[in-house]
Order: structure tokens, then C-alpha cells, then sequence
């Protein structure tokens, strides 16, 4: 299983704010330049993040950005079902499955399988399970 690059954004940004004080506000350009990912891209990211409950915005002067809710409050394997787009691993997956195997395959199970696990395995660990140490303040 491989998560986007929009995930991955994602846990970052979270990741990042989760090593700062909880009233500390981070401007998007901060995580930008320390990541070395485009601007554009984390705003697309920060706005999702919002919209997800995750993170408060603050406009305007002395604005930026900060985590909700605590570290230790927020679930990986929440994280990642809500910012993956869709977890079709193969082709039976989608709903405009057209492989001819898939009255007689097996395939679909075994994998279904392994993502249920893999997402069973991210939902026992919390942002604060996965901060970075080098970031801490």
C-alpha cells in the first residue's frame, strides 16, 4: 500500500504543528521551506486539514495555523482514511471493475485483507506516537 502524496502532505503538516505549543500559530511558508514542498501544494493540504476539523486557521495579521485538538487525540489510521482519496489496490476494487477474473479470483479477498490489517495497525497509533523528536520545541 502506497498513501499519495496528499497524505503523506497531510500527516506532515500535522506532524509539524503537533511539535509546536498549542496556542503557537505556524504560517504555511514555515512548513513549506522546512519540508521543501511547494506552497500551492500545503495550502490545497492546510484548507483540507481545516475542512477535516483537524486544524484551526487564523486570517489576517499574527494569523497562521495550529493544531485542534492534542497530539495524543488524534488517530493515523483516522488520518489517513480521510485524506486518501480511495484505496483501490487493484482493479476489483473500483466500481468500474472490468476484470474478467473476478467471479473466480481470490485476489480481492487476500488484498482486502491486507488493507484491513494495514489500517487496523495505523489505527493503534496517535500523532503524538509519530512526531518527529528533531522538531520538538
Amino acid at each position: 500500500m502506497k498513501l499519495t502524496l496528499y497524505t503523506d502532505y497531510s500527516l506532515r503538516v500535522l506532524m509539524y504543528l503537533g511539535t509546536r505549543a498549542a496556542d503557537e500559530k505556524v504560517q504555511i511558508d514555515e512548513i513549506s521551506d522546512y519540508y521543501g514542498i511547494s506552497k500551492n501544494h500545503l495550502t490545497k493540504v492546510v484548507h483540507h486539514l481545516a475542512r477535516l476539523d483537524y486544524i484551526h486557521t487564523v486570517r489576517g495579521r499574527g494569523g497562521g495555523i495550529m493544531l485542534k485538538y492534542k497530539p495524543e487525540d488524534l488517530n493515523v489510521g483516522e488520518i489517513v482514511r480521510n485524506t486518501e482519496d480511495n484505496f483501490y489496490m487493484a482493479e476489483c476494487f473500483r466500481p468500474d471493475n472490468e476484470c474478467v477474473l473476478t467471479p473466480v479470483c481470490g485476489l480481492k479477498f487476500v488484498l482486502n485483507d491486507a488493507l484491513n490489517n494495514y489500517l487496523k495497525t495505523l489505527d493503534q497509533y496517535t500523532l503524538q506516537d509519530i512526531l518527529p523528536k528533531a522538531l520538538m520545541r
